[in-house]
């Protein structure tokens, strides 16, 4: 079994409350690294922790919200002017290949059809099916989320050991399927105790913590409230550069 790592480059909400860079997450120890999410500020995040990110060859989309794919035109482009040649394969909920076509239009007009060194891939993951990309397992689950197309609670098998992200949701009963078992459950928490429609709060996560069969919890995405209110948090909260070594 191999030595698994995951690298937080980027724990925070979409407005970088607590000076902290959107969501994207890597796997490290199974062979090649794989990101899960690919926030607008990734890119930056990447480079100010030393990952090249011509190196990244897989990533995983839990919604298509900015602060978890609106980094990928940057990833996409920076290879273009860096001479990368290895391929990139992006897998993301239904629709994730128009969305980034357009959105790469928008920001950089001409960019989505430039010839370039490298392959870009797009595979549509479905729920509840599970699909191999690159080095890692993938089975998908459809949370309550508004982001204008499926979004994703994602359990990933890499290197032996199991890795679940609630993406962003409200509470659902999904996502105790979702993490059964999982060596870590990278779990939304946007608010303390205030309830936002589509997202989590701490209190609604700690009302439902005992059903939650899993071997560690790390919580991510927290917006002023929660951090707010650090000291009366009794989980794991994530910060920007922390590693879990599993």
């Amino acid at each position: 079994m191999s030595e698994v790592s995951v690298r937080f480059l980027g724990s925070g909400d979409a407005f970088g409350d607590g000076g902290r860079f959107q969501a994207c997450l890597q796997l490290r120890g199974a062979g090649a690294d794989v990101l899960v999410d690919c926030g607008v500020s990734s890119l930056v995040a990447m480079k100010q922790a030393g990952v090249d990110p011509s190196a990244i060859g897989f990533v995983l989309l839990t919604h298509l919200h900015g602060d978890h794919f609106g980094g990928l035109p940057f990833l996409i482009l920076d290879g273009q002017f860096s001479r990368r040649e290895l391929p990139l394969v992006i897998a993301g909920p239904a629709g994730t290949g128009e969305r980034l076509d357009r959105t790469m239009e928008v920001l950089f007009p001409g960019s989505s059809s430039v010839r370039r060194r490298f392959a870009v891939e797009v595979v549509e993951l479905a729920p509840g099916e599970t699909s191999v990309v690159g080095p890692a397992r993938v089975l998908p689950f459809e949370v309550v989320h508004e982001s204008g197309a499926p979004s994703l609670g994602l359990r990933v098998g890499y290197g032996g050991r199991v890795v679940a992200f609630s993406g962003d949701t409200e509470w659902t009963d999904v996502l105790v399927e979702l993490s059964r078992g999982a060596d870590l459950f990278v779990c939304e928490a946007y608010t303390f105790d205030k309830a936002v429609p589509f997202h989590l709060s701490y209190r609604n996560l700690e009302h439902e913590r005992a059903r939650l069969e899993v071997r560690r919890l790390v919580l991510t995405h927290p917006g002023p409230e929660l951090l707010a209110n650090l000291d009366r948090v009794s989980d794991e909260v994530a910060e920007d550069g922390m590693v879990v070594e599993l």
